[in-house]
């Protein structure tokens, strides 16, 4: 690790963790630790490779710090392990946080594997899709929104997710193949959108019913230590949920950064600009942190750009497969932005910031800011960035003066 002190926090899927961590924390109160940076890895992070994570984005931090500052660090560690991004995606990784579901996972592996050109074999992808979200075609009254692509028919939902594919230039054309046989690719981003899906409900479970009620322990034992949370992609959008957690009174979160977040961008707004009785979910959170929530941002991200409003809308519109088809991925309709992409929207007196400015003057103390981090963010995961050590500290309010 690159920084001391430093601490593991670990959580399982239901935001249950190990006994003692909470004391553990409060511990370097006692020890002369001030500020405490909280770091929570996105999707797709195996635990060894969020630790290395950790201690890659962590590195400049000490060389950052006012002369005073007293800064301990953790980095929590939740199951968001699923498939990569190689060639030939390791379907199997899923099992690492999903073994219960590993003879459903088995099948879809097979049929990835040996894309059969038949529609019962893309029938019984959909039901395989629903058994590992576990969600009931029979009963989509769910208390939240079902994907629409888990309970629409499957040979269709799989060549919407071919054509967006295509569109976008994920996929060559000449590798899709012919006939049903070619919409297997579109099978696969099926299943990896239904890993999204699970993913989203699990960073939030993690940050509500985990991290919440851990920092409200940590809060009481040790009253004095101010709480700095980061989180990256599905990370973010825990920590972000850590703040409908916290116990009523606990205002121990000194400031929240969020890099290229994956979740909405009107998260925070108290009314949805397409539907004013409606708000974020995260409806005015931010009044619950001390300091500012601070949202970088990168219109390279093509990850949350393209393929995140295309999981969104299947989540949330009825009609999302005949929208799709028609206009494709319908990138440039606000509703399905997330804030890692465009930054925070619908929230009045909201700051608004190039990196530059943020650098050089700071960030506000309190309340909703974008910086867009385009100029050293060029991809979804390209985080481990000195300037962006940089912000959290600006938003911590613990930068050295001369940095400016």
């Amino acid at each position: 690790m690159s920084v001391e002190p430093y601490r593991e926090i670990t959580f399982d899927k239901d935001g249950d963790g190990p006994p003692g961590q909470a004391p553990e924390l409060a511990a370097l109160a006692r020890q002369g630790v001030g500020d405490l940076v909280v770091f929570a890895h996105g999707w797709n992070s195996s635990p060894s490779g969020a630790t290395r994570l950790c201690s890659d984005f962590f590195e400049p931090f000490p060389g950052l710090l006012a002369p005073g500052v007293e800064a301990g660090y953790a980095g929590l560690i939740w199951p968001s392990m699923m498939f990569s991004d190689e060639p030939v995606p390791d379907y199997r990784a899923l099992v690492t946080v999903l073994p219960e579901k590993e003879p459903v996972i088995g099948r879809l592996t097979e049929l990835l594997a040996s894309a059969p050109e038949s529609e019962a074999a893309f029938v019984e992808f959909g039901a395989l899709l629903r058994e590992l979200t576990d969600v009931d075609a029979e009963s989509v009254a769910a208390p939240e929104p079902v994907p629409e692509f888990l309970v629409a028919d499957p040979v269709a939902v799989c060549v919407r997710f071919t054509e967006a594919l295509e569109s976008c230039g994920a996929v060559p054309v000449e590798s899709f193949g012919a006939g049903l046989k070619k919409y297997w690719k579109g099978a696969k981003e099926a299943l990896r959108q239904a890993t999204y899906y699970v993913m989203k409900k699990r960073a939030g479970q993690v940050g509500e019913y985990g991290l919440g009620p851990l920092l409200g322990e940590v809060a009481r034992a040790a009253p004095g230590l101010r709480v700095h949370l980061v989180g990256h992609s599905m990370g973010a959008r825990l920590v972000a949920y850590a703040l409908r957690g916290l116990p009523a009174g606990v205002r121990s979160v000194a400031s929240v950064t969020l890099l290229q977040g994956a979740f909405s961008h009107y998260a925070f707004a108290a009314r949805l600009p397409h539907d004013p009785g409606r708000s974020g979910s995260l409806r005015d959170l931010q009044n619950r942190v001390r300091g500012p929530v601070v949202a970088c941002y990168s219109r390279y991200d093509s990850a949350l750009g393209v393929m995140y409003p295309l999981a969104s809308r299947l989540a949330n519109d009825s009609e999302s497969l005949a929208g799709v088809r028609a206009g494709l991925l319908g990138t440039d309709d606000p509703r399905w932005g997330a804030i890692g992409h465009d930054g925070v929207r619908a929230v009045p007196g909201a700051v608004r910031l190039s990196l530059a400015e943020a650098l050089r003057a700071g960030v506000p103390g309190s309340g909703c800011v974008s910086v867009d981090a385009a100029e050293v963010v060029r991809s979804h995961s390209d985080i481990c960035r000195p300037e962006l050590a940089r912000v959290v500290v600006a938003a911590a309010g613990t930068g050295r003066r001369d940095l400016r």
